[in-house]
């Protein structure tokens, strides 16, 4: 069972997706929080799999919430998905690299906010294509200049080629007919290379491979 921690604080937005993903044989709503420092709370109390963040809450904003729970070694596990309410949110590229896994815009489609939980946990991050993967790269360009690539060094050339096209917003299966191996060879070495890495799940990968400048902005058409 996939437990979820709903944190918004507009409370029709919570009842919606509580009715939704409480509908579902492998999800429940294991609590609700109206702010991020109530959701901080909840995560220790409560231990969730999952939380859907508001990013603009009242007392702690779903951005300072998300750093408090990533950088947290006891929760370690706990997933972060981000929920905005437009698309081009100033604050979506630095969610992610403050440790979300992903995020949503709040208008989604309810059998994408349900994939979304379920990738998750599965150590997926939600990178969907088309928009998603151009806004990557326009906040990346924002961001500070690429930092000196001795943290690949540990990588092999093809760990390395793998870590690039996921920084381009490739899935395994679209990685694997890239450079014609199969599906489970492509998402083995995406899965050594976090390790080496230390990144905490795909998201935190793409971040890396911008800020090593192994991906640079612009290079996804």
């Amino acid at each position: 069972m996939i437990r979820v921690l709903l944190a918004d604080d507009q409370s029709l937005v919570r009842a919606g997706f509580r009715a939704l993903l409480d509908a579902q044989p492998d999800i429940e709503v294991a609590g609700e929080a109206a702010d991020g420092e109530a959701a901080v709370r909840a995560v220790g109390e409560l231990a969730p799999d999952v939380v859907l963040m508001d990013i603009r809450m009242p007392v702690l904003d779903g951005l300072a919430a998300t750093r408090r729970i990533t950088g947290d070694d006891r929760h370690k596990d706990v997933k972060v998905v981000m929920l905005t309410t437009f698309e081009l949110d100033e604050y979506v590229f630095e969610a992610i690299r403050s440790g979300a896994s992903g995020f949503l815009v709040k208008d989604t489609e309810p059998d994408e906010l349900l994939r979304a939980v379920r990738a998750v946990v599965g150590g997926d991050a939600l990178l969907s294509p088309g928009v998603t993967r151009r806004l990557i790269a326009e906040f990346a360009a924002r961001s500070k200049e690429p930092a000196a690539a001795d943290a690949l060094a540990a990588l092999t050339e093809r760990e390395r080629e793998v870590m690039a096209l996921v920084g381009m917003g490739l899935s395994n299966e679209e990685i694997a007919r890239r450079l014609v191996v199969s599906p489970l060879t492509a998402k083995t070495h995406v899965s050594r290379t976090m390790v080496k890495l230390g990144a905490r799940d795909r998201a935190q990968l793409v971040v890396l491979a911008y800020e090593s400048g192994l991906v640079r902005p612009g290079w996804l058409g």
